[in-house]
């Protein structure tokens, strides 16, 4: 298990680390902070930029310690800045945390931004990590790998570059034709570039690639710096009206990601919460070692998922899941799963049977994954938090029509239940019905019991036993093209003997008491991939989450929210590639 290198910063000089690497420093021995301000704010015109928008985009080569960040977080907040704030920036070698703290430390004035930048740093692990900072209204989405994969991977369009990499000539990689390219493709009409470096393959660099250059006083011993600027001006994109259809994990999300973009959506929904409706959810990725893009999908949405429920009330349950081996291929595959860098260091742990026993308390024959980041959840904190206060409309939606440029959502009786710019379709199965291609029906049913003594964590096989709190959730039957929601005695059994096959004292325990039970329809793909993102013009989907719906949404939602308001998205483009609702084979039957 590796992170992303790191950066081996050397503090024997007194003013700033100095990156061993590329022996050079991270700003100004002088004054790095007003180095930052000269340079990059007034280099690329801030505030005034930035007046009167409903949102900016500001793009950054060379997070470093994050004291361009910060100070530009300080400037956001202290110009009463009324829009939202999207940071995209990318570090190849990541500083630790305590070396950015100990950097950030030398300069009181942006004491708040630098701390609310720590308490949120992230993991150095390869990929994109997004960060929230409500109290900014700004999201910084950080992408920890090589420079050119990054401006290819990225879907925003920046207002304002920040291009502080180390040196041209020491380290010519992050200002390559490539990364530069990257650069102009990512720019909106009127965007800036503020750069410390007059070096001439930067200046006709950029030239060439469309921009004004223009060479301004250096700041301290630099006698010149760099400005520059695109043609144009960026249209201002006005606030749409956004119904979502349905209010599970999958509705939920889409609100909760909406909302935090500044808009107000309306839900239409029935009263029940379907697949969402049991008392607890386990919270796990996806394991592969065949396809390196759906490991990554699913680490990031792992990231994603704890990062918010961490923030609702009562939300989490317990941390850590056991993946137990349930196949003759699977120890073999979880040491692989181990070894895969966009886990860290340490969220990844091989258990032995002995292992495995202690952890839950009663001996198991197998060994397993211990998946330290995830989670077991309340689904209804979940759903009440990010529900609470949204306009709702309870009905079950029949049909969708244009109406001009906006969408009309009919109920069973024809009536119009909404009208809206956007609808986004997360209703799970009931999408299908509503024009999703490529969905499937998988009927589950699981039972739960209160039981004094039940495993503090969760565990998974074929089948899994979930701590609720007050007891235990076990299960699941998956049961292909069925679409019966009423209970069956059958299946009580069935998931009662799965639990026996692995935890058998509790499920002797749980068989001379009264269980609960609840079956759902839950929607899944051909790929086993989640859909997320635009089916036509003002309509968006986010389904076939099977059931990962707890760990898959949050992170989607973004994704598709990101696409209805016209921000950058968390996701890759190549994984958003994959989970579109128009990749090759999605309706295939």
């Amino acid at each position: 298990m590796t992170d992303a290198p790191d950066a081996r910063l050397d503090w024997s000089e007194p003013g700033a680390p100095r990156s061993r690497r590329f022996g050079d420093v991270y700003y100004s021995m002088e004054d790095g902070l007003a180095e930052s301000r000269a340079v990059f704010l007034e280099g690329c015109g801030l505030p005034d930029a930035w007046r009167g928008r409903s949102g900016f985009t500001v793009a950054e080569l060379g997070f470093g310690t994050g004291l361009n960040i910060a100070a530009l977080l300080h400037l956001w907040r202290e110009s009463g800045a009324t829009g939202r704030l999207h940071v995209f920036s990318v570090e190849g070698f990541p500083v630790s945390r305590q070396d950015a703290a100990r950097a950030l430390s030398a300069w009181p004035d942006i004491a708040e931004d630098a701390r609310a930048l720590l308490t949120r740093w992230p993991d150095a692990t390869p990929g994109f990590h997004r960060m929230d900072l409500p109290g900014w209204n700004a999201t910084i989405d950080l992408f920890v790998g090589d420079v050119a994969q990054a401006l290819a991977q990225w879907s925003g369009m920046a207002d304002a570059w920040f291009l502080d990499g180390f040196s041209p000539a020491l380290n010519p990689d992050m200002w390559s034709d490539a990364v530069l390219d990257g650069v102009a493709a990512r720019s909106a009409p009127g965007a800036r570039v503020a750069t410390f470096t007059v070096a001439g393959a930067v200046r006709r660099g950029l030239t060439e690639r469309g921009f004004e250059v223009h060479k301004r006083p250096g700041h301290g011993r630099k006698r010149e710096r760099l400005e520059a600027a695109l043609p144009g001006k960026r249209a201002d994109p006005g606030a749409t009206r956004v119904a979502v259809l349905g209010a599970g994990v999958a509705g939920a999300s889409m609100v909760r990601s909406l909302r935090a973009l500044g808009l107000d959506p309306l839900v239409i929904a029935e009263a029940t919460r379907g697949a969402s409706g049991f008392p607890a959810a386990l919270a796990t990725p996806r394991l592969d070692v065949g396809d390196e893009e759906l490991a990554q999908l699913f680490a990031q949405a792992l990231e994603r998922a704890g990062q918010l429920y961490d923030g609702v009330a009562g939300a989490v349950v317990s941390r850590g899941v056991l993946r137990l081996e349930h196949g003759d291929r699977d120890a073999g595959r979880f040491d692989k799963v181990a070894r895969q860098p966009i886990w860290g260091s340490a969220a990844m742990t091989r258990m032995d049977a002995a292992r495995a026993s202690g952890m839950l308390g009663e001996a198991v024959r197998v060994g397993g994954l211990m998946m330290h980041d995830a989670l077991t959840v309340r689904p209804p904190a979940i759903l009440d938090a990010w529900l609470a206060g949204a306009p709702r409309v309870t009905a079950r939606a029949a049909r969708l029509e244009r109406s001009g440029a906006d969408w009309r959502v009919l109920g069973e009786a024809g009536e119009v239940l909404a009208r809206a710019g956007a609808v986004v379709l997360a209703a799970g199965w009931g999408a299908a019905g509503l024009g999703v291609a490529g969905l499937q029906p998988v009927r589950g049913q699981a039972g739960w019991a209160d039981l004094a003594g039940a495993p503090a964590m969760g565990a998974a096989w074929g089948g899994y036993a979930a701590p609720t709190g007050e007891g235990v959730l076990f299960g699941a039957t998956h049961d292909r093209n069925d679409t019966d929601e009423a209970a069956r005695d059958a299946d009580d059994q069935r998931n009662l003997e799965t639990l026996k096959a692995m935890l058998p004292q509790l499920a002797g325990r749980l068989g001379a008491g009264h269980i609960h039970r609840h079956a759902a329809i839950r929607a899944t793909t051909r790929d086993r991939l989640p859909v997320a993102g635009r089916l036509e013009e003002g309509l968006f989907v986010l389904g076939g989450l099977g059931s990962r719906g707890f760990t898959a949404a949050p992170l989607l939602a973004d994704h598709v929210a990101s696409l209805i308001a016209d921000t950058p998205s968390p996701l890759p483009r190549a994984l958003a590639r994959r989970v579109a609702p128009d990749r090759p084979g999605l309706a295939s039957r």
